[in-house]
């Protein structure tokens, strides 16, 4: 792992989990959005991000936008950047009415708004989004790698393609989002990913590179084998 050029963010939104990561080192940065947060059970966004941002000051932390109003979202824009210098605001792609959010995003960067556009499946809207930062300015561009292969295409010419157009605009980053498994790490490097975020689940995992097959094979027996008895199962 310390061979490895591509940044690891950590995604969700239960901030003990965040602390840890935090404090353990191996991320260099955090991701957030509406559904982790559902899923998490927060009930106050403003209250929960200022104090992810008082234990986290300086690595880079992606908070949401929420509503589907373009004036509106440019509103909630500039209050999420202004919590700390190390605040990227997320905005989606398109509204949920299929509207596009690229003037909103030309306006916020001609502000020097650091910005995290998400929600991005195709090479168009790659390249719409990284046309429209001002240069400059610093920006992370998240495709979702994970849901291009839940529809069965192979998201690697994608992404190596979205490395190309991201990195002829300096400071433009490029974010391998909704990771499935350990092998996106290795998959988002060999593609020229500058970053990947992972789920607790996944970054624990990270104890397993390099861990020996037949051992892991052993251990997974094992693991069975206690499950059985803890179960109480009995054929015979």
């Amino acid at each position: 792992m310390k061979d490895l050029k591509i940044k690891l963010f950590a995604d969700g939104a239960v901030l003990e989990e965040m602390i840890s990561a935090y404090k353990e080192g191996v991320v260099k940065g955090f991701t957030t959005n509406p559904s982790l947060m559902k899923k998490a059970g927060i009930t106050d966004y403003v209250s929960f991000a200022k104090e992810v941002i008082t234990h986290i000051p300086d690595l880079p932390i992606s908070f949401e936008v929420f509503t589907d109003n373009f004036d509106q979202m440019i509103r909630e824009a500039e209050e999420i950047a202004s919590w700390g210098d190390n605040v990227y605001v997320k905005i989606p792609i398109t509204n949920s009415y299929g509207e596009l959010s690229i003037p909103l995003i030309k306006d916020l960067s001609k502000k020097a708004v650091k910005l995290n556009v998400t929600a991005i499946l195709t090479l168009e809207q790659v390249q719409q989004v990284v046309d429209a930062f001002t240069p400059g300015t610093h920006n992370i561009v998240s495709v979702f790698a994970g849901r291009i292969a839940d529809t069965g295409i192979d998201p690697i010419p994608t992404m190596k393609k979205a490395a190309e157009i991201c990195h002829q605009k300096p400071n433009t980053e490029l974010l391998w989002a909704s990771s499935r498994e350990l092998l996106n790490i290795f998959q988002a490097e060999e593609c020229n990913c500058d970053i990947i975020t992972c789920t607790p689940d996944i970054l624990r995992k990270l104890s397993n590179v390099g861990k020996d097959l037949t051992q892991l094979s052993l251990e997974t027996v094992q693991m069975f084998s206690k499950d059985s008895k803890d179960l109480g199962f009995s054929i015979l």
